[in-house]
């Protein structure tokens, strides 16, 4: 992936175990606009249980589940989080930040610290719909079709940098 500096100017580091909360209110708000409409009720249920599943949050709290954020004007404007070494769990936008180049600052920022600080030369995520797009334009492509898995849709995705 291309290293692409957001014109937004945004501050991206690893979240503090306190942003929790926000990030995932963000991820929440976010899913309800763009998500949820295209979703059977098992699959919006099954996506809120995950986020606000207090194993995931442990999992933060412990290092073992990591989360950068977009801070903009001390609020987080995105956030993307790594699961399994190398795949993308979750990546959300503010809605008032779209099509500003946030979600592409993360997941780049994401890709560096994947190549340069833990030795791996791919990164994976199972895109939404409504993320596919976005997914294909930085550079992943299908590593498989569509699939569906507890109400939620997704097509797995990778690139190699």
């Amino acid at each position: 992936m291309e290293n692409y500096e957001n014109p937004l100017p945004c501050r991206i580091r690893f979240a503090h175990v306190d942003e929790w909360d926000e990030a995932m209110y963000l991820v929440w708000k976010t899913f309800l606009i763009y998500e949820a409409p295209v979703y059977s009720p098992e699959g919006v249920r099954s996506f809120g249980n995950f986020i606000t599943d207090s194993t995931l949050k442990r999992m933060f709290e412990l290092g073992e589940y990591r989360m950068l954020v977009a801070i903009y004007e001390n609020e987080i404007a995105g956030m993307i989080t790594l699961r399994d070494k190398n795949h993308i769990s979750l990546l959300f936008v503010d809605e008032k930040y779209h099509f500003l180049g946030v979600g592409r600052s993360l997941v780049s920022r994401l890709c560096r610290y994947l190549r340069d600080e833990a030795g791996f030369r791919h990164l994976t995520v199972n895109a939404s719909p409504y993320s596919v797009g976005f997914y294909h334009r930085i550079g992943f492509r299908d590593t498989g079709p569509e699939a569906l898995s507890d109400g939620i849709s997704y097509t797995p995705m990778e690139i190699r940098f």
